[in-house]
């Protein structure tokens, strides 16, 4: 139930909260926050919103205009399941104190934007998604970068290449490479972690499908969500993720959403579920290929064109581009199908239900800002049913398993950030639709992740780099 200004001050009351968090995306996509007296909230404050530094944040302000304001969003209050001073959370929207108007880089901006201008097409009213994230829980990270050394160490109880190690005792159940999936345990071992996790989110108010172990050795999983609107929908992610780093630690674990921590094993991938309603009306289910309609199929027509240029905020690390891997499991190939999973785009066909038919984008991983990617997938797709974008036959074989003359007519996914970014500089004239993304919003992403993330990788050397040629 939505949840009105008055209606939080009441939960204060109740639950004799003394803290009151206020929480925000920053550009990149890490959730931020400060905390206040709750006696400092009052009903006002939803209106008011609250003064902080925007130039810290990275990719926002200057020094020179860092003055902004937190508009605490009422209905997303929750009382955090983690801190021992009861506190109370709420998602913010970021404002100008001069102008009010909501700040353009704001994610969550973007995002709401992406929905209100859904609505102004007269195509439907709400885009659903729905996200699978997998994720790593390890018992150990080390890292270092000098000007003499650089190297990464990740180690997990579960890890396979701990099969010999003295562990006093080593009892052996260990996930053998490419074979995690679905094991009961001993050889789950994070059967219980992961069910804290679970009831920990709907206690948090996110709908939880279900949890399992992952396909990869060394503690990969999955927990998925329920699918909701968009903006919901991303908030929700990012709970899911606080709350699945914070029970890890709970548990003397940590938790990474990188693609792809491990070489020669699988990544971490983010199958992204959507389909837009009208009311209480499906717009998906039709008579067409795997029961869609014409609109789905522009729908996955705007993904499949755009999505190089979409990769740049669907897969937005350079570490993305470790699993978006020709000849492996990713979904490198641009083309669709019904139940192929080595398509970038499939239809779901577990249930003949209308209320059911989505299209499933296979690209994304949960290193992703869920704001700026579901918004973007969603432009994507708009563009298409607006230009009735044909998405082509689609490929119901095994696509690794094509000749190569037929698999070179299939058009792939960018083989480097780089590349997805110059995607992103040649074609976001359909993110600035309404309004939703800016000029300014894409010049400055491109330009953040080009000189924090590519050139910073660019210009250091690899330590696999010293195997190829320390002998040269």
């Amino acid at each position: 139930m939505a949840k009105t200004p008055q209606d939080v001050l009441n939960m204060v009351k109740e639950h004799d909260v003394k803290i009151i968090d206020l929480r925000f995306m920053d550009f990149p996509g890490l959730w931020q926050h400060f905390s206040m007296r709750a006696s400092d909230l009052e009903e006002d404050s939803f209106e008011d919103g609250f003064g902080f530094d925007g130039s810290s944040i990275r990719g926002w302000q200057t020094i020179n205009e860092s003055d902004m304001l937190v508009i605490p969003d009422a209905e997303t209050a929750f009382i955090d399941p983690f801190f021992e001073a009861p506190t109370l959370v709420m998602f913010c929207d970021i404002a100008d104190p001069i102008t009010r108007s909501r700040y353009t880089r704001d994610p969550r901006t973007v995002a709401k934007k992406a929905e209100s201008y859904l609505k102004s097409t007269g195509i439907g009213d709400t885009c659903y998604f729905g996200p699978e994230a997998e994720f790593f829980v390890f018992d150990d990270i080390r890292f270092d970068q000098t000007p003499n050394a650089g190297y990464y160490f990740v180690d997990s109880v579960e890890g396979r290449w701990n099969t010999g190690s003295p562990e006093n005792p080593n009892l052996g159940y260990k996930p053998r490479y490419k074979e995690g999936y679905f094991p009961v345990p001993p050889s789950d071992s994070l059967q219980d972690m992961r069910t804290e996790m679970m009831l920990t989110m709907i206690n948090c108010g996110i709908d939880v499908e279900q949890h399992h172990h992952e396909v990869a050795t060394g503690g990969q999983c999955e927990i998925d969500i329920k699918f909701s609107p968009l903006v919901n929908c991303a908030d929700k992610l990012v709970l899911y993720k606080y709350i699945v780093k914070n029970t890890a630690r709970k548990y003397g674990k940590t938790v990474t959403f990188m693609p792809k921590p491990l070489f020669e094993d699988n990544g971490s991938g983010m199958h992204c579920h959507q389909s837009i309603w009208n009311g209480d009306t499906p717009l998906f289910a039709g008579s067409g290929y795997a029961g869609l309609s014409e609109d789905a199929l522009y729908y996955i027509g705007g993904l499949i064109k755009h999505a190089p240029a979409l990769i740049s905020l669907t897969n937005p690390t350079t570490n993305s581009f470790k699993r978006l891997v020709p000849g492996y499991e990713a979904p490198v190939n641009l083309a669709y199908s019904q139940r192929n999973r080595s398509a970038a785009c499939r239809i779901p066909m577990y249930s003949t239900s209308p209320k059911a038919k989505r299209v499933e984008f296979r690209c994304p991983d949960p290193s992703c800002n869920p704001y700026l990617a579901f918004a973007a997938m969603l432009m994507a797709g708009l563009d298409g049913i607006q230009n009735k974008i044909d998405p082509g036959e689609p490929l119901d074989k095994n696509l690794y398993d094509l000749e190569p003359e037929e698999l070179a007519r299939v058009p792939q996914t960018p083989g480097s950030l780089s590349e997805a970014l110059d995607a992103l500089e040649g074609d976001h004239e359909f993110l600035l639709k309404g309004d939703v993304f800016t000029e300014d919003v894409v010049e400055t992403w491109i330009e953040y992740k080009r000189e924090n993330e590519v050139d910073a990788i660019n210009v250091r050397p690899h330590p696999y780099e010293y195997a190829l040629y320390y002998d040269i």
